[in-house]
Formats: C-alpha cells, sequence, structure tokens
C-alpha cells in the first residue's frame, strides 16, 4: 500500500513555482506572527488568573499592539482584532472592580 499522504506535483510553469515558493514564506510569517499573537493573549490571561492588576495592564498594552498589527497585516479580520481586546480589556477591567470592591 501507498502512504497516507498523497504526493504534492511540482508546478510546470516558472510562475506557479514562483507562487509555491512565495506562499512558502508568506506561510511562515503568518505562523509567527499568529504565534505572537496567542502568547500576548495568554500572558494576559495569566495575569488576570493571578490577579495582578500592574502587570495585566501592562501585558494588556502589550497584546493591544501585536493584535493591531496583525489586523493591520490581515492575518485575522479587524472585527476579530477588536472583540479579542474587548474581551481582555473587560477581563481586566473586572479584575480591577474586584481588586477595589475586596
Amino acid at each position: 500500500m501507498a502512504s497516507g499522504k498523497p504526493k504534492k506535483k511540482n508546478p510546470r510553469l516558472a510562475s506557479g513555482r514562483k507562487r509555491a515558493r512565495q506562499d512558502i514564506k508568506r506561510n511562515a510569517a503568518n505562523t509567527a506572527l499568529r504565534s505572537r499573537y496567542r502568547t500576548a493573549v495568554k500572558n494576559v490571561a495569566k495575569a488576570v488568573l493571578a490577579g495582578d492588576k500592574d502587570t495585566a495592564v501592562a501585558q494588556l498594552a502589550k497584546m493591544q499592539s501585536v493584535v493591531d498589527s496583525i489586523a493591520d497585516k490581515g492575518i485575522f479580520h479587524k472585527n476579530k482584532a477588536a472583540r479579542d481586546k474587548s474581551r481582555m480589556c473587560a477581563k481586566v477591567k473586572a479584575l480591577g472592580a474586584a481588586t477595589a470592591s475586596a
């Protein structure tokens, strides 16, 4: 039996080969940016869970910068970026309200 993965064919035309090379580079760049995004979101979430408002606010500012740059590049839709920023802001704000009332 053949292996599970079908063999990819190489494009015949020079323009197709160039497009394949560009796709590999673009995929690597986009993967790195998505990884930065996930890390930034996790850092804010960890700070919120720890209850550390100062760290959460600092990490939130960094996360907003990363999310905006990714939305500008078209990796994520601008509405997704806005939604994620809004949710994280709400969590940090709730953390501040919980510490103020306690």
